[in-house]
């Protein structure tokens, strides 16, 4: 992986580390990367001091080897973009993004390292956010450490928008959750409105309205755990298929959830990334007038 840049006259004088880690967006640990098992150069000549002071319009790369220690796996990937910085996936249904003990082989990170493994490309696997194992659609995967840090700095970076069927008709045909989410200290792993959880905002607009459903288009806001689930079941409409938040599993039997479009600026060009994962067939089958 190279990445370079010139320092600006407001920068002069200003040490390696200070700059990496400050304007030019470096982690902690994608900076000991470099430090420890790359190279820097500035105008050519390579440097080993990280207090070494710039000057205005010196020339300053990064060199690492960018590389995953997850396990390759042989299995299929539904590739909806790539170029060589990012990879954009279709997860499906009953697929975890990352292992959740040191045996798991059959996640996405382990298939898009076998994937990369396969085209013999040396790359990261570094997910920006993660979908629940039963959500379907699409999931950005950046390449290097550099590229997740530069997507994720804040959440209004990246656009989602997801498809839900939830039980029952709205009230109100558009509106705004706003209703901060915590952890259910009477049920693990599941979580709660609560007044000291952590803010969670999910527009809606409802677009389609069956005999005792609605189908529903959410823009998340925030980035909380199962936050479109728990929003939707606080209002009295839990996701079909979501039996932990109370939905029915009559006509499907996982979470009716699906991550459908993604919209960002990409981090080197600037041109506008859109991405629009199919909706898987479960739910297609449900109501096929609204999913084409």
């Amino acid at each position: 992986m190279e990445v370079s840049y010139i320092v600006k006259a407001v920068q002069s004088g200003r040490e390696l580390r200070q700059l990496a880690l400050g304007p030019w967006g470096f982690s902690q640990k994608m900076w000991k990367r470099v430090k420890w098992n790359g190279r820097i150069l500035v105008n050519g000549v390579e440097y080993h001091d990280a207090r070494y002071r710039v000057a205005s319009g010196d020339v300053v790369k990064f060199f690492w080897q960018e590389k995953t220690a997850v396990v390759p796996a042989a299995m299929p990937l539904d590739i909806l973009y790539e170029d060589d910085i990012l990879l954009l996936v279709n997860k499906p249904a009953g697929m975890l993004i990352h292992p959740t003990h040191r045996t798991a082989r059959d996640t996405l990170v382990h298939a898009v390292a076998g994937y990369f493994s396969r085209r013999g490309e040396v790359a990261g696997v570094h997910p920006l956010y993660r979908l629940d194992r039963d959500t379907t659609g699409v999931v950005v995967i950046a390449k290097s450490a550099k590229v997740q840090h530069e997507l994720t700095r804040s959440h209004d970076q990246i656009y989602r928008e997801y498809l839900a069927v939830a039980a029952g008709h709205f009230q109100k045909k558009q509106g705004r959750m706003a209703l901060p989410l915590g952890p259910n200290p009477a049920r693990r792993g599941c979580w709660q409105v609560r007044s000291d959880g952590r803010k969670a905002v999910t527009d809606y607009e409802v677009c389609h309205e069956g005999t005792d459903y609605s189908v529903v288009r959410l823009h998340l806001l925030t980035g909380r755990t199962h936050q479109i689930r728990v929003h939707l079941a606080s209002l009295g409409h839990p996701l079909l298929g979501d039996a932990v938040y109370g939905g029915s599993c009559a006509r499907i039997g996982r979470q009716a959830l699906h991550a459908y479009i993604v919209r960002f600026r990409h981090p080197e060009t600037g041109t506008e990334i859109f991405c629009q994962a199919p909706v898987s067939k479960d739910m297609r089958s449900l109501f096929p007038s609204c999913f084409t």
